[in-house]
């Protein structure tokens, strides 16, 4: 995979190509984060193993998401409600709203998610680490 650090240049990357981060029963694979975004976004694919749970609920205090199913069922967590995305669903969840997700499936399943502005990806090794240790 080629690591672009300008904003401008063209980014390309085939199927399973990024930043792979490797969490237990899910796996991250950011496509384009603030090394190429100037910190606007980061994009990362998000794949969940048949019947696993996320990374537990959570909010962000100033970054909105957006979730968009590419395989499979997601069960995701917005507020108290879970919704279920499926291949083409798009759902947006505005920054300070709890939220979660899940795989209740017995297929994998997966998500493109958008994280604006970008940065979360500077989370992504302890992350890792907290599932190796756990």
């Amino acid at each position: 995979m080629e690591h672009k650090e300008n904003e401008t240049d063209t980014i390309i990357l085939k199927s399973g190509e990024g930043r792979v981060y490797n969490c237990g029963t899910m796996t991250a694979v950011f496509k384009a984060d603030e090394n190429e975004t100037s910190d606007k976004y980061s994009i990362s694919e998000w794949w969940l193993e048949p019947n696993s749970d996320g990374p537990g609920a959570h909010q962000h205090e100033a970054n909105d998401e957006v979730f968009y199913g590419i395989e499979g069922t997601t069960s995701i967590l917005v507020g108290d409600k879970w919704v279920e995305v499926g291949k083409g669903t798009f759902l947006r969840i505005p920054a300070k709203t709890i939220h979660d997700f899940a795989n209740r499936t017995s297929q994998k399943s997966g998500f493109l998610n958008f994280f604006i502005p970008g940065g979360f990806e500077r989370n992504m090794p302890s992350i890792v680490k907290w599932f190796e240790d756990n």
